[in-house]
């Protein structure tokens, strides 16, 4: 009877044993199998493009949109399309403020014009050799603060269209833009009648075909 019940403690210890083991082992394949979706979620989400990145992006810095593109054979092109009206500005600004000052010499009373060749550029010493020259001078002036102004226009133009592009490759990232055009022609019959057709099927990327059926 002893030898009996010692049988059977064992057989029971041996069943709970093999019960926890399998529930621990549920359990484990279990939470492995939720970390595991969870981390392709993180990932998917990760790895997904976004557009509005793409255009946050070029605001504050030119090129920094096609970089997030990937498109980095662009950022050259970006920043020599504003480069060029900055160059410009700062060319245009620094002989507005020289002409202005000459201006401001040759139209104080009397004429300030003592030592004048050590206090303006070279190029400016026309006008004060020759007083008769003013409004020309005038003119040089308006025109530099013309350019200087069109300079602007161009910066924040190209800025714009930098932020266009970025935006434009952001949404065309993920869009089927494969070279894969094939076309078929297949004889059918037309639904609710006995005659004869064509269907053409185009075949674009990976995207569904579509049939085009004539008789």
């Amino acid at each position: 009877m002893r030898a009996l019940l010692t049988i059977l403690f064992f057989q029971l210890l041996t069943v709970t044993v093999c019960a926890q083991t399998k529930d621990t082992t549920i359990v484990d394949s279990s939470s492995i199998e939720k970390a595991s979706a969870k981390k392709a979620l993180s990932d998917s989400l990760k790895s997904k493009h976004s557009p509005r990145k793409a255009t946050i992006r070029s605001l504050i810095l030119p090129g920094w949109g096609q970089a997030y593109n990937k498109k980095y054979w662009k950022i050259p092109i970006v920043y020599t399309a504003i480069g060029i009206p900055i160059g410009t500005f700062i060319y245009n600004k620094k002989w507005y403020k020289e002409t202005s000052k000459a201006l401001e010499m040759l139209s104080s009373t009397p004429p300030d014009t003592i030592n004048y060749k050590n206090r303006v550029d070279e190029q400016l010493y026309y006008f004060f050799e020759n007083p008769g020259s003013t409004q020309s001078l005038i003119n040089a002036r308006n025109s530099y603060r013309k350019n200087m102004d069109y300079s602007i226009l161009f910066v924040l133009v190209f800025w714009g269209l930098n932020v266009v592009d970025a935006t434009v490759d952001g949404h065309l990232r993920d869009f089927d833009v494969s070279d894969n055009l094939s076309m078929r022609l297949k004889p059918i019959i037309l639904s609710g009648s006995t005659t004869a057709g064509l269907s053409v099927v185009f075949t674009i990327g990976s995207k569904p075909a579509k049939n085009i059926s004539s008789r």
